[in-house]
């Protein structure tokens, strides 16, 4: 009744897309200077946030790309211009002065989208969901969908912990870092829509 294969496939891609050590750095510099209250409420939404684009877009997804006219390359150019406009800001310090209205749009955006529910996890689910037959592969597919949440809000949840060993002045340093290594996934994604639109051309 449950295909373990499918599963398993699925939710090491997602791992691999959405990287969840990887968001850490992220999400600490995004949510440095809040109350710990705040941040975990990010931490929830961010994951919601994701979690309902990948589950429209596993449903609808070619739909929703061919109503607009719009191709995969196109979506990961548009993320990865996004992004670099995310990092530009964690690199100059543009985020430190922590603003109520700001901790939503951070777990909105750059959290859940484009960095969790980004155009690699978006492909990888309406793929998935195309290619799974019958009820126990679609079950999987599901399943490994709601358990890589789990395991984001698990990981940015219980990163918090960090900031309170680091202190401000390793959050600063933890900001850069994170600025420096979003500005690259950004270039990268970048490059990647860049290349799928001169190899279909």
């Amino acid at each position: 009744m449950f295909d373990l294969a499918v599963f398993g496939s699925l939710f090491l891609t997602l791992f691999v897309i959405m990287d969840p050590p990887g968001i850490t750095p992220i999400f600490l510099a995004l949510t440095s200077g809040r109350p710990a209250r705040v941040q975990k409420r990010m931490a929830f939404q961010a994951v919601c946030v994701a979690g309902g684009v990948i589950t429209v877009f596993g449903l609808l997804g070619h739909q929703i790309l061919n109503y607009l006219h719009v191709s995969v390359p196109a979506l990961m150019i548009a993320g990865g211009l996004l992004l670099l406009l995310i990092a530009l800001d964690l690199l100059t310090g543009k985020t430190d002065e922590p603003k109520q209205t700001k901790d939503v749009n951070a777990a909105l955006v750059p959290l859940g989208i484009p960095l969790l529910a980004g155009p690699g996890a978006i492909v990888s689910v309406i793929l998935a969901v195309q290619k799974a037959d019958g009820v126990a592969a679609q079950m999987a597919v599901w399943t490994a969908i709601l358990a890589i949440h789990v395991v984001l809000w698990v990981v940015m949840r219980y990163s918090l912990l960090i900031i309170r060993v680091i202190k401000d002045g390793g959050v600063v340093l933890v900001t850069r870092l994170a600025g420096m290594m979003l500005s690259a996934i950004a270039v990268q994604q970048i490059i990647n829509g860049v290349t799928q639109v001169i190899q279909s051309s």
